[in-house]
């Protein structure tokens, strides 16, 4: 993923990309900065006050992406994703759920394991425990009865996890560029899993997501476009959780769904806000006709923007980036 944004970004006319790599990463052929724990922050902030922009790509967990937006909102930096404080938002899935909840998006709600545990506050089973802070399919269980429930609370710190409803369906994802748009012209109609353009942002292709059926829940990659069908579904019910936060969220932003077995769409659940890249850049940048970073580029920047276009085939990627196109 990283390699990718990289390509994208420097065959941008008049943009010059810099990175940041641990000391025992395999070299990329781009300018690097060699970090460490030691010197990590101050090099991070010594090239966000050098850069026009600044592009962070770290999960959620542990305040890593928190931290370092913060880092660059304090070194007189702009960001190309969202700032600490909707990042902040996005990544406490138990907030998520309650101001979702209060606007009518349906999201699972989110209770702490401790009220779960202690008996004052019940949860439907099977349930999915959770951190409440948490990315990547990181220490997520999916628990049949109240037993198991006990037995997995036992070796958890209870405040730092949350209990859901499972809900069944088709895992899939949709991401946006959210910021100022203005079009040239006018844009294509999701039935065909074209772009919907507003004044608050433009929401990509939907695309599948492949999950470990082990009860953990872990990502193995994607896969797009959807049928038309899906499509339609998965943009309406991301576009309502999108739209809601374009105020607070802006730059790249993935938003988890499930597609329920009801064809109205009445049985879709928003599962999680991603305020960051996510790892279907890697098939999206294959499946579109332009520059998906200059796209990025130019949602945030509020330019104007052509009516854009994807290849006629289907794209598929693992977990690890790797991506196999049939167009």
């Amino acid at each position: 993923m990283l390699t990718a944004v990289l390509s994208d970004f420097a065959a941008l006319d008049g943009v010059t990309v810099q990175t940041m790599l641990a000391e025992d990463h395999p070299p990329l052929p781009f300018p690097s900065h060699r970090t460490n724990p030691a010197n990590e922050e101050r090099v991070f902030r010594e090239l966000a006050a050098w850069a026009d922009a600044s592009l962070v790509i770290a999960p959620e967990f542990d305040d890593l992406l928190y931290d370092r937006c913060r880092w660059v909102e304090e070194s007189g930096g702009r960001l190309l994703g969202p700032d600490s404080q909707g990042v902040g938002l996005a990544g406490d899935k138990r907030e998520l759920s309650r101001i979702l909840h209060l606007w009518g998006v349906p999201m699972p709600k989110s209770i702490p394991l401790g009220l779960v545990r202690t008996g004052e506050q019940s949860v439907e089973f099977p349930a999915v425990c959770k951190p409440r802070h948490g990315a990547g399919s990181q220490s997520i269980f999916l628990l049949q009865d109240r037993d198991e429930l006990m037995a997995l609370a036992a070796s958890l710190p209870a405040s730092d996890f949350i209990v859901q409803p499972f809900v069944a369906g088709v895992p899939a994802s949709v991401a946006f560029l959210l910021g100022e748009i203005r079009w040239t012209d006018k844009p294509g109609a999701p039935a065909t899993g074209h772009p919907v353009a507003g004044a608050w942002g433009l929401c990509l292709p939907a695309a599948a997501q492949r999950l470990s059926q082990d009860g953990r829940f872990r990502y193995l990659g994607g896969s797009a476009p959807l049928a038309p069908s899906l499509a339609r579904r998965a943009q309406k019910i991301a576009s309502s959780a999108a739209e809601l936060l374009s105020g607070i969220l802006k730059g790249y932003v993935g938003v988890d769904i499930v597609l329920g077995d009801a064809p109205d769409g009445s049985a879709d659940w928003v599962i999680e806000i991603n305020p960051r890249l996510t790892t279907s850049y890697v098939g999206l940048r294959a499946l579109a006709r332009v520059n998906l970073a200059g796209v990025l580029l130019g949602v945030v920047q509020g330019r104007a923007l052509p009516k854009l276009g994807w290849q006629e085939g289907t794209v598929a990627w693992s977990a690890d980036g790797t991506v196999t196109a049939s167009f």
